[in-house]
């Protein structure tokens, strides 16, 4: 039960990294019963790579708890995290990880690859498609939404010499 109302925070940043024109994904850090971390997509207003949900919850949560080991703490994302992040939450040391829509192009949870299973010093437990409908669909809207503007906006011509 307490799975759904986490990522029922995530699903709420992720949209609002889709009302800015991000890539909807969101995350929180939830410690006991409290979300001691928040983040969601800001690449594209940042202009960074980093600009991950992921990131932005861990290093949100490390601030509040003052410290970088989140051994206490289980990390809640709509979206499947991606090599960058994997290695972030291992070096945090988040022991469980919840995420709901799997990433065939990038997830380094078991989409692509398991970063966890790899021979690191440490290997998250993780629970797969908690709202994976709501999160799917939020991303499927997204780029929907995102190719119908692209092709409605004048294309570039070279001008005639």
């Amino acid at each position: 039960m307490h799975d759904e109302i986490y990522m029922d925070e995530a699903l709420a940043l992720a949209a609002e990294a889709a009302a800015e024109g991000e890539v909807p994904v969101g995350c929180v850090i939830v410690r006991g019963d409290e979300i001691v971390g928040r983040g969601r997509n800001r690449r594209e207003t940042a202009k960074t790579a980093l600009g991950h949900a992921e990131v932005e919850a861990i290093a949100d949560a490390c601030r509040n708890l003052g410290g970088w080991r989140l051994w206490e703490c289980t990390l809640y994302v709509t979206l499947e995290p991606c090599p960058m992040c994997a290695g972030a939450i291992i070096n945090a040391r988040i022991p469980k990880v919840v995420y709901g829509a799997a990433d065939r192009k990038a997830g380094s949870c078991g989409s692509v690859c398991d970063l966890f299973a790899m021979e690191y010093n440490h290997h998250p437990q993780v629970v797969i498609g908690v709202r994976e409908e709501e999160c799917a669909q939020l991303l499927t809207r997204f780029f929907q939404d995102l190719r119908g503007s692209l092709r409605a906006r004048p294309k570039w011509k070279r001008p005639e010499r």
